[in-house]
């Protein structure tokens, strides 16, 4: 079931991007988490962290010889699929901000394509069985995992991006 509320300033889209699939994305398993609503979420890996509570990837067994060479890798980037937001505000305005913003401009799980980005540590991985222990998530449980890859700070990180302020 998806979200609909939409607070003032923000600015829906005339149609609903989810409606009509051209292409289709599997999901390859799903995250097993400690948070079972929106309101209890932390709404960003940092804020997860915080937390102290820990996490799991389950990977479909279809899926899991996809695992093979994971080992030993510290970090992974995880692609969600964001089930249960809603897919049609083209503007926001988050809580936390003062002006509505544009949703390329927000990290909001809704969005046109309701893909969400996630590093996590990996602490302990059981390719047999398709389970990736992570330190943390911003994910509910149950929510459909599209892809996983390892991530490298070689090639993934840049130590001198900025973000606004506003």
């Amino acid at each position: 079931m998806r979200l609909t509320e939409q607070r003032e300033g923000e600015i829906a889209l005339p149609f609903d991007p989810g409606a009509d699939l051209s292409e289709s994305v599997c999901f390859i398993g799903r995250v097993k988490s400690p948070w079972q609503t929106r309101a209890e979420c932390p709404k960003n890996m940092a804020a997860a962290r915080e937390t102290g509570q820990t996490a799991a990837v389950e990977i479909d067994a279809p899926y899991r010889q996809g695992l093979i060479g994971l080992q030993g890798v510290s970090h992974i980037i995880l692609l969600s699929w964001f089930d249960r937001s809603q897919r049609n505000l083209i503007v926001q305005k988050p809580r936390h901000a003062t002006e509505p913003k544009g949703v390329f401009a927000l990290r909001s799980p809704v969005r046109p394509n309701p893909i969400g980005l996630h590093v996590s540590v990996v602490t302990a991985l059981d390719v047999e069985a398709g389970r990736i222990e992570i330190d943390a998530i911003d994910l509910l449980d149950g929510t459909p995992i599209i892809d996983v890859k390892p991530y490298f700070a070689s090639i993934d990180a840049f130590p001198g991006a900025v973000r606004s302020s506003t």
